[in-house]
This record gives C-alpha cells, sequence and structure tokens, in this order.
C-alpha cells in the first residue's frame, strides 16, 4: 500500500502529538548553579576529578524512570560519598530551594 505525502505527514504529526514532550534544559542557569556551589571542584564533564565525570554519572542514571528525581536526591541529602581514592565524605548540598532550578541542573547532568 502506497501512501500519500499528506497522508504520511498526517500520520507523524499524530505520532508527534502522542509522544511526551521533552524538557527543555536551561544549560546557562544549570551551568550558574553548577558553578556557584562549586561542583566543579569534584566533577568535570569528561573526565574524573575527586568525583565522578558528569559523563559517567549522566550514564548512570540516565534510562531510569525515575533518574532525575535519584539525581535531585544525591544533590541534596549530603549522604556519604565513596571517592576513587578510597576515601568517603559527605557530598555537599546543592545551596538553592527551587525545585525547578534542582531538576534544571539533574536534567543538564543528564545531556552529558
Amino acid at each position: 500500500m502506497k501512501l500519500s505525502l499528506s497522508s504520511a505527514l498526517m500520520i507523524a504529526a499524530g505520532l508527534s502529538l502522542s509522544l511526551p514532550a521533552v524538557a527543555q534544559v536551561d544549560e546557562e542557569g544549570a551551568k550558574l548553579l553548577f558553578k556557584q556551589n562549586e561542583c566543579g571542584k569534584c566533577h568535570n564533564p569528561e573526565k574524573a576529578k575527586k568525583g565522578p565525570s558528569l559523563k559517567k554519572t549522566a550514564k548512570e542514571y540516565k534510562g531510569k524512570a525515575n533518574g532525575v528525581d535519584e539525581l535531585i536526591k544525591h544533590m541534596t541529602a549530603g549522604k556519604k560519598v565513596k571517592l576513587d581514592d578510597g576515601t568517603e565524605e559527605d557530598h555537599k548540598i546543592i545551596d538553592t530551594k527551587d525545585p525547578k532550578a534542582l531538576k534544571n541542573l539533574a536534567q543538564w547532568i543528564l545531556t552529558h
């Protein structure tokens, strides 16, 4: 069966309406919050420092149904983290009460 161009476009439009909307990440806002909280002391986008790279963190949390929520919990709970050198320390708590800013930061991390 051959579809006309207009039929194919209508089907594609219908499918796109049924897909969940992908949240837009405010990259500049996320980078600012990352910088203000000195996350770069331990984390680098590409390579491991004191803590894992953002790329490694994204790989761990991407695809999880609650990956964003897990990242937010990690950034706000202040739990002990084990570092690559075997030592442990309390993870710094992100200094914001704005849930949108936290979600944006988590989503930005997942873009790596």
